[in-house]
């Protein structure tokens, strides 16, 4: 079993003014690191498009604006659709009551809810984990795949590193055709 994920993602102390909340897109997928904050998918293949989710929903907001930067997650459309408005405390100040509610991906506490099977399947790990687990549906399918594809891609750059240092030979050129093309076509995804 392993971590969820590698890092928490920091929202950096944005502060400037924009006229819509989409204005600081290419702000939060470098403070996500081109990934989701709930789930940790990575934004690099195009069958998985990334929006911006308000933490707190905009129909709950009083006092943050839509456009607060420290209000906003980089989001998977999975599970910015599965969040969508849930907000159980129905108040902007408080993010989760009796384990029912979202901690901020940004918060290290959010990585004590979640561990990674060895297939990527995503595990629950508190009650609180369990209740953000089933509203953002993160049990789907999509989340293994991807991590497994990210997997796969680090073990062929470790591979292509090795066979570099092997003497010519017909098995060592037919894998870094095979690497290439691999590789050629994932790219292609995030076209």
């Amino acid at each position: 079993m392993g971590v969820f994920r590698t890092f928490t993602p920091v929202r950096r102390p944005i502060i400037k003014k924009v006229s819509h909340y989409r204005d600081h897109r290419d702000d939060l997928k470098i403070d996500y690191q081109n990934r989701c904050g709930y789930c940790n998918d990575v934004d690099i293949w195009r069958t998985v498009w990334f929006e911006i989710d308000h933490l707190v929903p905009q129909k709950y907001l009083v006092t943050i604006k839509d456009t607060d930067y420290s209000n906003l997650v980089y989001a998977c459309r999975s599970c910015n659709n599965a969040k969508r408005a849930n907000w159980p405390t129905k108040d902007e100040k408080i993010h989760n009551v009796n384990n029912e509610g979202f901690i901020d991906p940004c918060d290290d506490e959010y990585n004590n809810q979640f561990s990674r099977l060895d297939n990527g399947r995503i595990k629950v790990e508190s009650n609180l984990g369990e209740w953000m687990y089933n509203k953002m549906k993160l049990y789907k399918p999509q989340h293994e795949v991807i991590w497994n594809i990210e997997q796969l891609d680090i073990l062929i750059d470790e591979c292509e590193g090795f066979l570099a240092t092997m003497p010519n030979d017909n098995l060592k050129d037919r894998l870094l055709i095979l690497y290439r093309e691999y590789k050629n076509y994932t790219k292609q995804l995030g076209a």
